[in-house]
């Protein structure tokens, strides 16, 4: 990727501390190139200087993450040429990046034999005076989450003041893959007209209602014979519990809040299979998707149950909330739609962990006519323009990037404000007249926080040298900020770990297990259902992984190379090291020999052509078994009805993906305790006055862990509640 920004950016901005560091002197004038190993890759520049000052920095060359890396590059020239100094602040959330920078500019004036003791002398504070800013409501958090609150608020007539550490809006929800899990009606099964291919949407326009293999039946039968006993914790004190396996977890009965969403699923399910059944001894090889709200609301309940370590204690999703933003969900894609972002309807990828084929998949936003694609966060692209454009109070809010909360302003008992500090030093004291939401994500980038509070995983697997798919900036600021007001917290200690990174950063890969098979680097063998939970597969991959540079749990996924790969996917099907490579079967032993994995090569075919066959008779895979395993490795074509043809199947010559990937840190559980309104509560379950929160940095919700693409619907819909909450209590 090739980046020119601007020579002379310091002459648009004067920051606070200017002409606090000492000026270069000494140095022989010309231009100088340097470069550094950045997030994705070398970050190359060219430094111009003269006897006294740096004059020019051009970025030319970089491959980091675009609204990340990317734009923290610009804002360090800035910096770097106000101040005459390379010894400036890391942009937040862009560490690596800045780190980049700065290496090659130490790299540059050395060449230019600038005294470095001076060219890295640190900026002066700040003596700007206190800023003082007032709004009806205050943003702590421009993700999604802070975003949603923002928008809600400003269309209801509120005026806005949104704070955020980083450089750019987004967040974490700037890595989203795209997914929207949420049940449309007009995209299932409809048991008023049963037989119907097509629905119309709230939009008027019809779409095609979304099918899958009849191997989905299988756990719609599991869940039809579920036990509606009390949930047996003491059975799991002398048997393994083994999260994923429903069909054994659904012997043993169901805690009674849900007791009634499962009665009421069962009967929804009964009705789908009464109609299913025929239809598939008729020979029918994909039926309409069945899904319902019920079936959301209790796979979110049994995919978050989850005993601690030491099983002393369980938890799951307070009901109540679990089913608040899962019918939250239901109206807030047409909220989402009507101000500017836009959906695939028809296509229906299946995420990670998400357990079910109701995703929507999101694919931008159109603004003003412009189209922005679905790439790095534009799930705020659209509220974001209603905050700062579109709405009544738009003049009047205003987003403060490079700006850190630091403290919340209590009076009198209640949360009134926010103070913070700005990039250069300068002190913001924010006064909010209605009030205030933390909307700050989680902390799965503060190792420390993590290994400290942890209560589910082996010290043998989690340590504060896991990698982390987040943001550096998602430390966990806006929990230490509520408690200290109060604010009570709930499910602390359960990690989420995202099974496919990239052993290397622990960046998100992106993808799902429907479409392909994960292999034991040494056993060359499948070793879990690669459908299953997010810490399902993370611990299977603890388990049978290798350690490659430190990084523990090390996997093999390979999968045909024509599979369309769910989210925005930075590569087609070029080889990048130890990441991905496409390779035919017979290539593989090449492969890894040149990679130093002592795999068989023979014993990976035999893995992809029993699993192949299974998937074509439409059976189980031997040995580890699969949810609803419906496409191949290899190839082979279909019959009308949509079965493949045994007889057509190849593996010789087909191209496969296969890419390395490693558990790291991804969603935290636990966080601010909440009611339904996203008051935040003391240890009493009391209202903090003035306060709310949302988000990631809310507890309570996933249990011990969090479904795929459920993260979307419960941030926007948590935003959107807050600030609901906020007018109601100021009415």
């Amino acid at each position: 990727m090739k980046k020119i920004i601007s020579a002379f950016l310091a002459s648009m901005l004067l920051l606070g501390s200017i002409g606090g560091a000492a000026m270069a002197e000494g140095m022989t004038p010309g231009t100088y190139e340097a470069e550094a190993q950045g997030f994705h890759g070398d970050v190359k520049l060219s430094v111009t200087v003269d006897a006294e000052k740096i004059t020019a920095i051009d970025i030319l060359e970089h491959s980091e993450t675009e609204g990340i890396g990317a734009a923290a590059l610009p804002k360090l020239v800035e910096v770097v040429l106000a101040n005459q100094t390379i010894g400036v602040d890391s942009v937040a959330g862009a560490t690596v990046t800045s780190e980049a920078f700065k290496a090659a500019m130490t790299d540059a004036l050395t060449q230019a034999g600038a005294d470095m003791d001076k060219m890295t002398a640190a900026v002066e504070a700040s003596t700007l005076e206190d800023v003082q800013m007032d709004a009806d409501v205050v943003v702590v958090g421009a993700g999604g989450a802070g975003i949603a609150a923002a928008a809600q608020a400003a269309q209801d007539g509120n005026t806005v003041l949104v704070i955020e550490k980083n450089a750019e809006v987004g967040g974490n929800t700037l890595v989203s893959g795209g997914q929207y899990q949420s049940v449309m009606p007009y995209l299932v099964w409809d048991p008023a007209d049963p037989d119907a291919t097509t629905g119309v949407g709230y939009d008027g326009n019809t779409y095609n209602k979304v099918v899958e293999s009849v191997a989905t039946l299988d756990e719609l039968k599991t869940i039809l014979n579920w036990s509606e006993e009390p949930f047996d914790e003491g059975y799991y004190k002398d048997h393994e519990f083994v999260a994923g396996d429903i069909a054994e977890l659904s012997k043993h009965g169901v805690h009674a809040e849900y007791l009634q969403t499962l009665k009421d699923l069962k009967a929804e399910i009964q009705a789908y299979l009464d109609w299913a059944e025929p239809k598939v001894e008729a020979g029918a090889g994909q039926l309409t998707l069945f899904s319902t709200v019920n079936l959301h609301i209790f796979q979110t309940y049994y995919g978050g149950l989850r005993p601690s370590a030491d099983m002393s204690s369980w938890i799951y999703g307070d009901y109540d909330l679990v089913k608040q933003f899962i019918e939250g969900g239901q109206t807030l894609k047409q909220w989402l739609e009507a101000q500017g972002s836009t959906f695939v309807e028809d296509t229906q990828p299946t995420l990670i962990g998400a357990l079910w084929y109701r995703e929507n998949e999101f694919v931008g936003a159109t603004i003003d006519g412009v189209d922005y694609p679905g790439r790095w966060g534009t799930y705020f692209k659209a509220p974001m323009n209603t905050v700062l454009a579109t709405s009544e109070t738009a003049a009047s809010n205003k987003i403060m990037l490079r700006t850190t909360a630091e403290e919340l302003i209590v009076e009198d008992g209640r949360v009134t404000g926010v103070k913070a500090t700005q990039y250069d030093g300068t002190p913001v004291t924010a006064h909010a007249t209605k009030g205030v939401v933390i909307a700050t994500g989680g902390y799965a980038a503060n190792l420390q926080m993590v290994v400290d509070t942890n209560v589910y995983w082996s010290s043998d697997y989690l340590s504060t040298s896991t990698k982390t798919t987040n943001r550096s900036s998602l430390k966990g600021d806006g929990i230490t900020m509520a408690q200290a007001v109060g604010a009570d917290v709930t499910g602390m200690g359960y990690t989420q770990m995202m099974p496919i990174s990239w052993i290397d950063d622990g960046n998100l890969a992106f993808g799902g297990g429907n479409y392909a098979i994960y292999i034991n680097p040494t056993t060359g063998k499948r070793f879990v259902d690669e459908t299953s939970e997010r810490d399902v597969l993370s611990l299977a991959e603890f388990r049978n992984g290798i350690e490659h540079n430190g990084t523990k749990g090390v996997f093999i996924e390979l999968a045909n190379a024509s599979s369309k790969i769910p989210g925005p996917y930075l590569y087609g099907n070029e080889d990048v090291e130890w990441r991905q490579y496409v390779r035919t079967v017979d290539q593989l032993a090449e492969l890894f020999a040149s990679l130093g994995l002592e795999t068989d090569a023979d014993t990976v075919r035999a893995t992809i052509e029993n699993y192949d066959k299974a998937v074509m008779a439409g059976e189980q895979p031997e040995g580890v078994k699969k949810t609803n395993p419906n496409a191949l490795i290899g190839y082979a074509e279909k019959d009308e009805s949509g079965k493949y043809l045994p007889e057509t199947y190849k593996l010789d010559g087909v191209e496969l993906r296969v890419r390395f990937m490693a558990p790291s840190t991804h969603h935290t559980m636990g966080g601010i305790k909440v009611d339904t309104e996203r008051h935040a509560l003391d240890a009493e379950d009391n209202v903090i006055p003035g306060l709310y929160a949302a988000g990631e940095v809310t507890g309570g919700i996933h249990g011990g862990n969090r479904l795929g693409g459920n993260a979307i619907v419960e941030i926007f819909v948590s935003g959107r509640t807050a600030a609901e909450a906020i007018q109601a209590d100021n009415q």
